[in-house]
């Protein structure tokens, strides 16, 4: 049950955990007596196929689905069946994981033009102009 996310990387079976729960929502009386809803536990710190800056960006996506034991939890209850559910489970796991693989653009800082600089503070008079304006008028 390897997983493959892209050619170079595979998450392993001992890297998964799975866990059957009952869900709530659509099911009926089948809901009471049947676990479907499934929570995939992947040892994303601890696994040796994911490079030291694909797990910090996936840490980043992860927010709170991120244990502080460096598990990623992913829970999955949408559909009536145990094995839709799973299927469901593992690729929201590589969607994760493949957002993670991107790396992001780096931001060149880049400096005000003269004419804009310049733009922003005639507005900033002319505001300025507008509300000196706005006080009480006097007797003349």
């Amino acid at each position: 049950m390897p997983i493959r996310i892209n050619d170079r990387i595979t998450l392993e079976d001992w890297e998964l955990t799975e866990q059957f729960t009952r869900a709530s929502g659509p099911g009926g009386q089948n809901v009471n007596k049947v676990s479907t809803a499934v929570e995939l536990r992947f040892e994303a710190q601890r696994s040796p196929n994911l490079p030291g800056d694909v797990k910090a960006r996936l840490r980043r996506i992860a927010g709170r689905k991120w244990t502080k034991d460096g598990a990623l939890i992913i829970t999955s209850e949408k559909h009536r069946s145990q094995a839709m559910n799973r299927e469901e489970a593992e690729k929201k796991l590589t969607d994760m994981i493949r957002a993670a693989l991107v790396r992001p653009k780096r931001r060149i800082p880049t400096k005000p033009t003269k004419a804009s600089q310049r733009r922003r503070v005639e507005a900033k008079k002319q505001v300025g102009e507008k509300k000196a304006l706005r006080g009480r008028v006097t007797p003349d």
